[in-house]
């Protein structure tokens, strides 16, 4: 039997307010970028681990602001008065740990922005302590600003995120489903990224709906895996 031609369409992730579930994991958070809140120094450092929702807050909050959202890598000086007019976004500011130009960019914004008395949020997924930018003035600078750490997802938070990856791809699982992954994948939101881009490749080669038993195969694969894997610690 021929295999299933399957069309990886992208997913388009919903980033809007209403579409961010609020938990004590991210409550702090979200209570920072509220457009009444304001934030010492004029300056907000946002993190957490993949899929968190830095992203969805950081366009939150630019879309209520006006801000311009740009990514740390593609910072240039050329670009540092046009950006400074305004509110601004950089995300993954780790990523420029060993970038010198894009690093003195980024120390000549901060400044920029805050002396014309506007706000700057900068995000990366370690602590600011160790985002290890090389230029010791601009690293003081992040360190200085208020800090919001997005957590780890508790029970809730977890099966909305699974619900919410599984909308933004147009899917509809079973309402076992979601419960059944709650409590059996690792507690992360990459791993929750990776158990629904998995579950729908998998219903879409084997042309099935998205249940509970296909969620039981796909762990089972898993299990059997990590069983093959050598023991490390023998040898």
């Amino acid at each position: 039997m021929s295999e299933q031609l399957s069309f990886d369409l992208p997913a388009k992730p919903a980033l809007g307010r209403d579409d961010f579930f609020v938990a004590p994991s991210n409550a702090m958070a979200v209570a920072l970028i509220d457009m009444n809140f304001a934030w010492p120094s004029g300056k907000l450092v946002l993190t957490g681990p993949k899929g968190s929702g830095k992203t969805h807050l950081a366009h939150v909050w630019a879309r209520d602001s006006g801000a311009r959202v740009i990514p740390a890598q593609t910072l240039t000086e050329a670009a540092v008065p046009g950006l400074a007019k305004g509110p601004v976004v950089v995300e993954d500011v780790p990523e420029i740990a060993e970038d010198g130009p894009a690093q003195k960019a980024l120390f000549h914004l901060h400044n920029m922005v805050l002396t014309h008395g506007h706000r700057l949020m900068m995000t990366g997924r370690p602590a600011p302590n160790l985002w290890g930018l090389g230029l010791a003035d601009l690293q003081s600078r992040v360190q200085a600003a208020t800090h919001a750490a997005l957590d780890p997802p508790d029970d809730a938070l977890l099966a909305v995120v699974l619900a919410k990856l599984f909308n933004d791809r147009q899917i509809t699982p079973k309402p076992d489903v979601i419960p059944y992954l709650v409590g059996r994948m690792d507690r992360s939101f990459a791993a929750a990224q990776a158990v629904v881009d998995r579950l729908d490749r998998l219903a879409l080669a084997e042309h099935r709906t998205l249940s509970r038993a296909l969620a039981i195969q796909m762990m089972a694969a898993d299990r059997k895996t990590e069983d093959r894997k050598p023991d490390r610690r023998e040898g």
